[in-house]
């Protein structure tokens, strides 16, 4: 309590002279913080009532029965609920909320809320072993992101309230406001300005008091010993849990993998995992049926050297089978199991040779061991544990055991487990500055004054220049900085005042060689509007706001700078098959949860074609480096192209691979396209687009405008994996123009990755048309039926609006394919009539392959 009181007297100190705005943010995080410890409170009751309910079954039925069909029907339930009311709610949710914090277009709204709340409920009353405490974050941060969207602000203020919900939520998960705060910045948000930290503290600190309050589980402060002599087995203990920690992670992501190719929709994905999670508890002894208690008999040291073996490995896998399904589920308590039990066996052992300390205390030290090497936050690590147990005499074991354990699993496999599921989801954080410096975008040829002009002068100065602050410079030296906003302060002074008098001297300044994070970070620190770029007191040049902006503007876009001719794409790495294709087909790739199922649907086309497959990935680097001459991790890129590789061996298709260094992604492919002749493209598409004044996308426009081969773009359906396993019905819009006919004559091949049974040609007609004019609709099934093997049928259809017609009809028949085919002027078109094809891909939940011919 002493430790909330403390806490309660800053908070109450950073209110009492605060701006307006200011005022509203912590007001805003005092409701967020409430909301989220009351969303916490109903998630913990909810999941405590029905794993009650589940273990009464068990009783009544046998443990070998009710276990598995509970598993298997809620994990059915929780399925359902994920995929039919909110696919982002799937999954622990850490991940989502950096990406969401890094700009990226990921829901994160009420509705996500509240089904990640029903299905964290559900999951966890099936048993399996996953946490609540990470849904918790997800749900704080899902309940803040919504209240920022009720009360519109800046982007900023919003990420400050997504930060402050999730800090709320971990902190009303695991009764611990400091280890909220410091996830948020050691992991999140990396953000540590005052006014985050200071939202961030009264959110957290408002979800603790309201789980305290309400009764929250809380650890008693056990007694516990550390002598010199225990070292070695700590730093055993860190060694131990930083490679299993690794290998937890690496398993993690095989299992997301692995269930990515089952031909199974997620309910049932789920409800196996239920099924199989619930048999095998079922043969384990009682207490393993409640798992949300399972860490106490490790740290009572109730248990023993067996008991903590079949512990670390049972639930190691289990979990790895949990998560792998998808199911709404977090991480964090599974690791703390793990650790504890891991921490007790390295205890007993020690107990056994030295016995100069309990088990107890290695249980304790390894929960945050295994903690830290698996989410790679040692500070957090170290803390959680400490404010669970308040034990001063815990922080030094848990120090030796977290930072051993976090310099092992880097070693082994690096980055956090959040950054590898994004990563695998296509989503990469890196920053996109990282190697740009000061003098990279600082302005060298501004104007600068003297010191010996007067007021009058600097102001002429400022009226005839678009400049907002000028660089007061003697000899060269940098004497001291003059801005707009000064000037507005000696409105009412005489103009004779020389310009030494009201100049900023001793101005904060910016090596040249500093990375522009620094710079970023003065700017936000100090509310600058300029800042200069010294060698010593040697003037360099200034940086202001504009420049970062359109430094990160050029970045993002992919352009380079206005004065600077993209440099052609570098060519790190390559493999050649044989030559025994009659043309070749391009594959780019650079999603790794899409790619295997864009190299099926390549491979049947390319084996259909009798063509050669080339796949591509481009690596990009920020606009003001040389492609070829600098350094990149191609790791990565080659497992992904391997497999590749291999998916032509088995399908008996030659293909080529290579990965390309480049600034701009759609001008490397366009070289390659060159050097190649490539006949065909194709490359995924995500359906929509957030970039302004584009209609797919930076990358996608440019191809569609400038790509002379066919052009072949797939946004994968929400029932891929069963689709090319099953009989499949197509739904081909056509127009009667020549687009329409390219799209039916590349349909035989286009088709040939599924099964397909029937197609469905409909042409769309004005609602006030009287004589329908179906000679384009016949002529297109006279071909198929030619062409194809399977039934064809024609479908005239009267609307207002083509995608609301095609929508319509591609639910109501159950389509699992809907093939567009357009011109480039017909794609780029979205000014004047809409974008057609984006409108369908939003409407619709199967796949859309989109076919734009070969240009003239």
């Amino acid at each position: 309590m002493t430790l909330l009181k403390r806490l309660l007297s800053r908070l109450l100190s950073l209110c009492r002279v605060r701006p307006v705005q200011q005022r509203y943010a912590l007001a805003e995080a005092c409701l967020i913080g409430l909301v989220s410890a009351l969303a916490a409170l109903l998630l913990k009751q909810g999941i405590d009532w029905l794993g009650a309910y589940r273990l009464q079954l068990a009783d009544q039925f046998g443990a070998g029965v009710a276990l598995p069909m509970v598993g298997l029907i809620l994990g059915l339930l929780a399925g359902w609920c994920i995929e039919r009311l909110s696919p982002h709610a799937a999954g622990g949710g850490i991940a989502q909320i950096k990406a969401v914090l890094a700009q990226y277009p990921i829901p994160l709204s009420l509705r996500v809320g509240w089904v990640k709340l029903v299905g964290t409920i559900l999951v966890s009353g099936a048993g399996l072993t996953l946490g609540r405490r990470g849904p918790t974050v997800h749900i704080g941060a899902a309940l803040a992101a919504q209240l920022s969207r009720w009360v519109p602000t800046s982007p900023q203020h919003r990420r400050q309230m997504i930060a402050a919900g999730a800090a709320a939520g971990l902190a009303a998960g695991f009764n611990t406001p400091i280890t909220g705060i410091l996830f948020v910045v050691e992991e999140l948000m990396r953000d540590i300005s005052g006014l985050t930290l200071e939202v961030a503290i009264l959110a957290s600190f408002i979800g603790a008091v309201i789980s305290r309050l309400f009764g929250f589980d809380d650890f008693n402060a056990w007694q516990t010993n550390f002598s010199v002599q225990e070292i070695p087995f700590y730093l055993l203990l860190g060694i131990l849990a930083g490679i299993l920690g690794a290998l937890f992670n690496r398993g993690i992501l095989f299992s997301l993998a692995c269930n990515r190719r089952l031909p199974l929709t997620m309910p049932w994905r789920i409800g196996l995992a239920g099924l199989i999670t619930g048999g095998i508890i079922a043969l384990l002894p009682p207490f393993f049926r409640d798992y949300a208690r399972l860490w106490e008999v490790f740290i009572r040291n109730e248990s023993d050297w067996q008991i903590s073996a079949i512990t670390l490995v049972s639930q190691f896998f289990l979990t790895l089978l949990a998560y792998g399904s998808g199911a709404p589920g977090g991480l964090f308590t599974p690791t703390l199991v793990l650790g504890s039990a891991l921490g007790s066996l390295v205890g007993a052992t020690e107990v056994s040779l030295l016995g100069t300390s309990s088990a107890q205390t290695y249980a304790l030290a390894g929960m945050g061991a295994f903690f830290s090497a698996v989410v790679r936050v040692p500070a957090t690590a170290i803390v959680i544990v400490f404010e669970l147990t308040a034990n001063f005499s815990l922080v030094l074991p848990l120090m030796i055991g977290s930072v051993t354990a976090y310099i092992v699993a880097e070693k082994v496999h690096r980055g956090s487990l959040y950054q590898h599921l994004l990563t695998a989801s296509g989503i990469e954080l890196d920053d996109e500055m990282v190697g740009l410096t000061a003098s990279d975008v600082m302005r060298s040829h501004g104007e600068t004054l003297s010191t010996q002009i007067t007021l009058d002068q600097v102001r002429q100065t400022f009226s005839r220049s678009s400049q907002r602050g000028f660089p007061v410079v003697e000899d060269g030296k940098l004497l001291g900085i003059v801005t707009q906003s000064d000037l507005a302060k000696l409105a009412t002074r005489a103009g004779r005042m020389p310009l030494s008098e009201f100049m900023t001297t001793q101005p904060i300044t910016i090596n040249p060689r500093a990375p522009l994070r620094e710079a970023l970070y003065l700017f936000n620190r100090y509310q600058l509007s300029h800042l200069p770029v010294t060698e010593g007191r040697q003037f360099l040049g200034m940086i202001t706001r504009s420049e970062i902006i359109q430094a990160e503007v050029n970045q993002m876009s992919g352009e380079a700078p206005l004065n600077q001719k993209p440099e052609p794409s570098y060519l790190v790495y390559q493999t050649r098959a044989p030559a025994v294709g009659r043309g070749t087909l391009v594959l780019p790739l650079s999603n790794p949860e899409t790619a295997p199922a864009l190299l099926d649907i390549a491979t049947a086309i390319a084996r259909k074609r009798q063509s050669e497959l080339e796949c591509v990935q481009v690596l990009k680097v920020h606009q003001y480096r040389s492609p070829a001459q600098t350094r990149v991790d191609t790791s990565q890129s080659r497992k992904l192209l391997r497999r590749a590789e291999h998916v032509g061996r088995r399908g008996r298709v030659s293909v080529h691979t290579q990965v390309r260094v480049a600034h701009n992604t759609a001008q490397a492919i366009m070289e390659t396209i060159a050097q190649r002749q490539v006949s065909m493209m194709i490359m995924g598409w995500k359906g929509s687009t957030s970039t302004p004044a584009r209609v797919f996308g930076n990358v996608v426009d440019t191809l569609i405008r400038q790509a002379h081969c066919d052009l072949v773009l797939v946004k994968l359906g929400e029932n891929f994996q069963t689709t090319p396993h099953s009989p499949t019905r197509w739904l081909i819009p056509i127009a009667g123009d020549s687009n329409a006919q390219r799209a039916i004559q590349l349909l035989p091949v286009v088709s040939s990755w599924t099964h397909p049974s029937e197609f469905l040609i409909c042409q769309v007609y004005p609602p006030n048309s009287s004589n329908l004019d179906t000679a384009a609709l016949e002529e297109a099934a006279l071909f198929l039926s030619q062409q194809l093997d399977a039934s064809v049928r024609t479908i005239p259809v009267r609307s207002h609006s083509v995608s609301e017609a095609v929508i319509q009809l591609a639910t109501t028949e159950e389509c699992d394919v809907v093939l567009l085919g357009a011109s480039r002027e017909g794609l780029l078109r979205q000014a004047i009539q809409g974008n057609v094809p984006e409108a369908i891909a939003r409407g619709v939940d199967c796949t859309v392959i989109l076919v734009r011919g070969a240009l003239d």
